[in-house]
């Protein structure tokens, strides 16, 4: 299950990237540098924080074969996916549970620290985006707007709970898998935002 969801997330994120691109007037190689960084760049990170060398997204060819095809088909039929945002907003919302508690089992497997989990597993579901936003020459979303990066923290930390009070990793990421899903579908159709102060 969780790796279908991480396709569904590789191919969310590199066209969301791939379009963030295409707004910023990009060439083909730039949408498609964007594109595999949205998809990739987390998980690159957590391998990376964790020691884990080469990253397995760049040396398991299947997924950045699938980030780059996605976002060259982005680039070639922009004009369907300009209009198709509401589905790829909910294939997103798979990805970035997918990602947040793989990053997590995976760090897990490394060390029971709840800090190195959440953060490992925080990075792997949102340090696309982040990566994607400052190339693109812009703060990066998950710091000013949406519940985002904050379901992803949350979803880590249900993953660790879960271990901690034993359950096995298929249980724990089912579950874990699931109720980020849903928190992130439920902040997507209430719009929930954190606090701000307005300046």
């Amino acid at each position: 299950m969780l790796d279908v969801t991480n396709y569904i997330g590789i191919v969310a994120f590199s066209v969301s990237g791939a379009i963030k691109g295409i707004k910023k007037n990009m060439d083909l190689l730039g949408v498609l540098v964007l594109g595999f960084s949205t998809a990739l760049g987390g998980g690159i990170i957590a391998d990376l924080l964790l020691g884990k060398t080469p990253p397995t997204n760049l040396t398991y060819l299947p997924y950045p074969t699938v980030a780059l095809l996605s976002s060259l088909f982005t680039f070639v039929f922009y004009k369907i996916f300009s209009h198709v945002q509401k589905p790829l907003l909910y294939a997103d919302a798979i990805g970035l549970a997918a990602f947040a508690v793989s990053g997590s089992s995976l760090a897990y497997s490394v060390s029971e620290n709840v800090l190195l989990v959440v953060t490992v597993g925080t990075i792997t579901a949102t340090g696309g985006g982040v990566i994607r936003d400052l190339l693109s020459n812009e703060v990066p979303m998950v710091l000013t707007r949406d519940f985002y990066a904050t379901v992803a923290i949350l979803g880590s930390l249900i993953y660790f709970s879960l271990r901690q009070l034993g359950y096995s990793d298929l249980v724990t990421t089912m579950v874990s898998f699931t109720i980020t899903l849903v928190i992130r579908v439920m902040a997507i159709r209430n719009k929930w935002e954190l606090p701000k102060i307005k300046v």
